[in-house]
């Protein structure tokens, strides 16, 4: 169904999740669900995720990363999504006390996940020595004398790490999400010689088994250049010290609005395993990655409620909704840029230019810029923001102490709560 890419056509079908249909009514059906049915029980503003779409991505990710891929927990996280990726052949990394602990509580293999994080606390490090977590991703010097002392505390056997190597690179993306720079926060920079001095105070160690280099460059990127250099250089480093792995980290973007073009998982992995190939690696045994928003992303979208329309004495328009940067925090955040459609009719043109806002104290507030929607839309209609999948639940908040959206997944014509919503008792349930 090509729905055209001009302002005015109706939202482009290929940024709705894989199951997205229309019934006979002509509103939106997600995973065999009537949307508009959904929304009018469970209420707004609500999460919905295509079960099939995240199955999809999740296996497309393990078959083409055959030496092995891991979902990166902080693009979306709950019991069920942990046990979901699992199933589909991917190990979890992990990056707080609190995405281990929901890992472990889905039941997942602690031999599957990786715990990562610049500011590892004794805390975190003896609860991953204590469930016996797949391996460390090392960040700073100070982490390895920590970790070394609890592991001879504890009188483990030694415990895997990876370290953490700032490659040097400027991906082309939002400075925010920008991790591969020499001055990024995270890990030992090349530059320097850091990286080389962590490698030889590793090696050094009876308690810690250094195996593999890992790498990240950024988020939301869709230029596989940038992948193609940092493999090479990671791969060039783990040759130099003999290490077993290389992890080129996640990244890999989806396209959020009609004038994006993303490559696909596939793509992603052979261009990162060619050039690991190039240096002399074999990547069926060493080459691996960490998809997280290219797995979540498109499979999820927010249903919200339109309360005011509101014509400007400028001329333009904003359409208000029940949620905003609570539940989505990105376009304030990076100025990302979404679309939006009715359910009622996801194949109508839009020829409305106007402001999707929110209802936060906030002026910056503002979930669609300049976006377009029906002529017809009207107070009490429901409006849907596709590819929300990553980074919307999982970094939304009680601004203004509205409490947080529910996540329901979708198949096979069921809707099933995943995360209930939070409650204003919720709320109020943690104040003295």
């Amino acid at each position: 169904m090509a729905l055209g890419s001009s302002a005015a056509a109706p939202v482009t079908w290929g940024l709705l999740p894989d199951t997205a249909a229309l019934n006979r009514r002509g509103n939106l059906l997600v995973g065999g669900v009537d949307i508009v049915r959904l929304a009018e029980r469970v209420g707004t503003p609500v999460y919905l995720y295509d079960e099939a779409t995240l199955r999809a991505r999740a296996s497309a990710a393990s078959r083409s990363w055959p030496a092995g891929a891991s979902y990166a927990a902080k693009a979306f996280l709950c019991r069920a999504m942990a046990r979901l990726v699992v199933d589909e052949g991917l190990g979890i990394d992990v990056a707080s006390a609190g995405e281990l602990a929901t890992a472990l509580a889905a039941g997942v293999d602690p031999g599957l996940i990786t715990l990562h994080g610049n500011n590892k606390s004794e805390a975190e490090l003896s609860q991953a020595l204590a469930s016996g977590i797949a391996r460390i991703v090392v960040d700073s010097f100070d982490e390895i004398d920590r970790l070394e002392r609890l592991v001879v505390k504890a009188d483990a056997a030694p415990i895997r790490v990876w370290l953490r190597v700032t490659p040097g690179i400027a991906a082309p993306t939002h400075t925010a999400v920008a991790t591969g720079h020499s001055d990024s926060k995270f890990g030992f920079s090349l530059a320097g010689g850091l990286a080389e001095r962590a490698a030889e105070r590793l090696r050094a160690s009876t308690r810690l088994w250094l195996t593999g280099v890992h790498g990240h460059i950024g988020s939301q990127i869709l230029d596989l250049r940038s992948f193609e250099l940092e493999a090479r250089i990671l791969s060039r480093f783990a040759r130099a010290h003999q290490l077993e792995e290389v992890c080129v980290g996640g990244g890999l973007g989806v396209p959020t609005n009609s004038a994006e073009i993303a490559p696909s998982l596939a793509d992603w992995a052979e261009t990162v395993q060619a050039a690991c190939r190039q240096v002399g690696l074999a990547p069926a045994r060493q080459c691996l990655a960490e998809p997280g928003r290219a797995i979540a992303a498109t499979a999820g979208m927010t249903i919200y409620r339109v309360g005011a329309i509101k014509r400007l004495a400028s001329g333009l328009i904003d359409v208000a909704v029940d949620g905003g940067m609570s539940d989505n925090p990105r376009p304030a955040l990076y100025g990302s840029r979404y679309e939006a459609f009715l359910p009622r009719e996801p194949t109508a043109a839009r020829p409305l230019q106007v402001s999707v806002v929110g209802k936060h104290c906030e002026s910056g507030d503002v979930l669609i810029r300049d976006g377009s929607l029906p002529a017809d839309i009207r107070v009490g209609d429901l409006l849907a923001v596709p590819v929300t999948g990553a980074y919307c639940h999982s970094m939304a908040s009680t601004y203004n102490r509205i409490p947080r959206p529910p996540v329901l997944f979708l198949r096979d014509g069921r809707a099933r709560v995943v995360v209930r919503r939070e409650t204003i008792r919720d709320l109020l349930r943690l104040d003295r």
